[in-house]
C-alpha cells in the first residue's frame, strides 16, 4: 500500500477521474445502487495515457487525447485541460481549437467564451473578438457590468494593431454608450482605447461626453489627468470643469500632482490653497502646500503648513495606514528642523529632529543632529555623533561618510574631508559618487588639476554621471579657460538631464564667460525660474549687473540672499563687485 503523500504524486486529470466516477452521492447508512457515469474503461485509459502523454513530453498526442475525452464526455474540466496542455506546448491554435469546440458543445459556458477571448487576444487575432467580447458584457450580471467594461483596456494592452482594438472595443460598447449607469465607464474604457493608439484628440471627446452624461463622476477627470501634457490642452479644460463643483480632495490632489510634474508650481500652489479652504482637515495638501511655500522663499508661511499637517496627521493617524502617515511625519519633521535651523533657532530645529521615530529615518535624522552641533561650532561633538551611529543598513556606513565630509566643508576643514576620502575610497574604489565628493574637495584645496584627474575617472568608468561633466565644465568657465570644451561638457551632461536647471545654471555662466550675454540671461532667467536657489541669483544677478540692469540685478541678489545669505558664491560676487545689499 503506497502513504497517503505519494496521492500528490498522480496527475491533474487522475484525481479527476476519480470525480467523474463519482458523479452521484450515495446516501449514509443505505445500500450501495450502481451508479451510471460517463467513465467507463476506455475512457480511463485514454484519460490516463493522455496525462501520462503530457507528463512525458509528448504535448500532441496528450492534447488529442484530452480534447477527444473532452468531446465524449461535455465535461468542462477537459476542456479546460486540453486548452492548458496546448498552452504549454506555446500552440495557441490548438487551445483555441479546443475552446471553440468547448464554447459549442456548452454555448451557455461564460468560462469558454472567456478563454476564446483572451486566447484570441493573445494572437493578435483582434478582429476575430469582437463577437466574444460582446457575449462576454451581455452575459455579464447588470451590478458587474461596470466593472467588467472598465477592465477591458487590460485585456488588449499588449496588442500590437492598438488601432483595430479600439475600434473592435468600441463597435462592442456601442449599445452602451447611453445606458444610464454603464454610459460613462463605456466611453472611458473607450478613451483609454483611443489614447492607447495615439488618437488623443478621440480619447479627450471620448472623456468630454463620458463627463457630459454625469459631471460629478471622477472617472473622465481622472482619464484626462492621465492625458495631460502640452500635446493635448483639451485634458486639462475637463479637469478644471470638474473642480468647479464639489471635487473630491484626493482627486484634486491628482491635478496638483500632475501641475507639479510639468513644473507649474505657481498653479499647483494655487490649487492647494484651494484645497485646504475647502476641505481644510485634509492633511496631505497641507504638506505639500507647505513644500512648494518653502521652496517659494516663505518659511514663515511654510512653517504654518507643516505644522498643521503634523496636527492633522497625528490626529488621524487610526484612519490612515500607518506607513504612509509615518512618511508624511518625517518629511514634515525634517522641513519643520530646516525651518528652524534657517532662522539659527537650533533648540527648535533639534525638538523636531527628536521626534522622527522610525527606524529607516532615524539614522538621517542623528546626521540633521550633527549638522546642528556644528553650526554651533561643537564640530569634534558633532563628528563623535556620526560615527556613533549604528550602521542597521548596507548604504548606512556610506552616508555617514558623505554627511561627515560635509561637515568638515562647512568648517573649512578642506584637508580633513579630503583625508576622510581618500580613506573611504581606499575600501571601496568604485563607489565614484565618493570619488565625485573627492574632486570637488580637491577643487576647495586648490589641486584643480587633481580635481580634473577624478572627475575624468568618473566619466571614464561611468560615462552617464551627468554630475561629473557638469562641475568639470563649469570649473572650466568660471576660471574663463577651455570654454568650448566646458560647453561641450556641460551640455553633454544635459542629454543626461535637460530639465536639470543647476546644470542649465553652468550653461549660462560659460555663454556668460564666452560674451553672449542676451543667451545668458535667457538661460539664467528659466533656470532661476525653474529652482530659486541662490547660486543661481549670484550668476544672474552678475548678468544683469554686466548689462547695465543693476537695479534688476540687486532685485535678484536679495531674493538669493532671502534663500540663503551664507551662500559662497553669493558672497564672493557681491563682495567682488562691491555691492552691498
Amino acid at each position: 500500500m503506497y502513504p497517503m503523500a505519494r496521492f500528490n504524486h498522480f496527475p491533474p486529470l487522475v484525481l479527476l477521474v476519480c470525480a467523474l466516477a463519482a458523479n452521484a452521492q450515495i446516501p449514509d447508512n443505505k445500500p450501495a445502487e450502481p451508479l451510471s457515469s460517463a467513465l467507463d474503461s476506455n475512457l480511463f485509459y485514454e484519460l490516463l495515457l493522455g496525462e501520462l502523454s503530457a507528463r512525458e513530453g509528448n504535448p500532441g498526442a496528450a492534447y488529442s487525447l484530452m480534447l477527444d475525452a473532452a468531446r465524449k464526455t461535455g465535461d468542462a474540466r477537459l476542456y479546460q485541460r486540453a486548452i492548458e496542455i496546448a498552452l504549454q506546448a506555446r500552440s495557441g491554435d490548438s487551445a483555441l481549437l479546443a475552446a471553440r469546440a468547448w464554447k459549442q458543445a456548452l454555448p451557455a459556458s461564460r468560462e469558454a467564451n472567456r478563454y476564446v477571448l483572451q486566447i484570441l487576444i493573445g494572437l493578435n487575432r483582434i478582429d476575430e473578438t469582437l463577437e466574444p467580447l460582446k457575449q462576454e458584457i451581455a452575459a455579464t450580471d447588470v451590478k458587474d457590468r461596470v466593472a467588467v467594461i472598465s477592465s477591458i483596456p487590460r485585456y488588449f494592452s499588449r496588442v500590437t494593431d492598438k488601432k483595430l482594438a479600439a475600434s473592435t472595443v468600441e463597435k462592442a460598447l456601442g449599445g452602451y454608450l447611453t445606458t444610464p449607469g454603464v454610459g460613462v465607464s463605456a466611453w472611458i474604457t473607450i478613451g483609454r482605447m483611443r489614447f492607447d493608439a495615439g488618437d488623443s484628440s478621440g480619447a479627450v471627446d471620448a472623456a468630454r461626453k463620458a463627463q457630459a452624461m454625469d459631471a460629478k463622476s471622477e472617472a473622465p477627470v481622472l482619464l484626462a489627468l492621465s492625458m495631460m501634457s502640452p500635446k493635448t490642452p483639451q485634458a486639462e479644460a475637463i479637469v478644471k470643469k470638474y473642480l468647479e463643483g464639489t471635487p473630491r480632495p484626493d482627486v484634486h490632489m491628482v491635478y496638483v500632482r500632475a501641475l507639479l510634474e510639468a513644473q507649474r508650481y505657481a498653479e499647483a500652489l494655487a490649487q492647494l490653497q484651494a484645497i485646504t479652504s475647502d476641505t481644510p482637515d485634509y492633511p496631505q495638501a497641507w504638506l505639500v502646500r507647505g513644500a512648494l511655500e518653502w521652496q517659494d522663499g516663505k518659511p514663515a508661511v511654510a512653517e504654518r503648513s507643516f505644522q498643521r499637517y503634523v496636527t492633522l496627521a497625528l490626529a488621524g493617524r487610526s484612519d490612515t495606514p500607518r506607513a504612509q502617515t509615518d512618511r508624511g511625519l518625517v518629511q514634515a519633521y525634517l522641513s519643520l528642523a530646516q525651518i528652524a535651523e534657517q532662522r539659527k533657532d537650533f533648540t527648535q530645529a533639534d525638538a523636531w529632529l527628536q521626534r522622527i521615530d522610525s527606524a529607516e529615518d532615524m539614522l538621517n535624522a542623528q546626521l540633521r543632529r550633527a549638522t546642528l552641533l556644528a553650526r554651533q561650532g561643537k564640530l569634534e561633538e558633532a563628528r563623535k555623533l556620526i560615527r556613533s551611529q549604528p550602521e542597521k543598513f548596507p548604504a548606512d556606513a556610506r552616508q555617514k561618510v558623505t554627511a561627515e565630509v560635509q561637515l568638515l566643508r562647512d568648517s573649512h576643514q578642506y584637508q580633513a574631508a579630503y583625508d576622510l576620502l581618500t580613506e573611504a575610497t581606499s575600501r571601496t574604489p568604485d563607489d565614484f559618487d565618493l570619488v565625485y565628493d573627492m574632486a570637488m574637495v580637491a577643487e576647495e584645496l586648490g589641486r584643480l588639476d587633481e580635481m580634473e584627474r577624478l572627475l575624468r575617472r568618473v566619466i571614464d568608468n561611468k560615462p552617464e554621471y551627468q554630475h561629473a561633466y557638469n562641475a568639470l565644465g563649469y570649473s572650466l568657465a568660471d576660471r574663463s579657460i577651455r570654454l568650448p570644451e566646458a560647453r561641450q561638457l556641460i551640455l553633454k551632461a544635459l542629454e543626461y538631464a535637460p530639465d536639470d536647471p543647476f546644470i542649465n545654471d553652468s550653461l549660462g555662466w560659460v555663454e556668460f564667460r564666452s560674451g553672449n550675454l542676451a543667451q545668458a540671461l535667457s538661460i539664467l532667467q528659466a533656470a532661476f525660474k525653474a529652482r530659486p536657489d541662490a547660486e543661481i541669483a549670484a550668476h544672474l544677478g552678475e548678468v544683469l549687473w554686466s548689462m547695465d540692469q543693476r537695479d534688476q540685478a540687486v532685485t535678484v541678489w536679495r531674493e538669493g540672499a532671502k534663500l540663503n545669505a551664507g551662500n559662497k558664491t553669493l558672497q564672493e560676487t557681491l563682495k567682488r563687485l562691491r555691492v552691498k545689499l
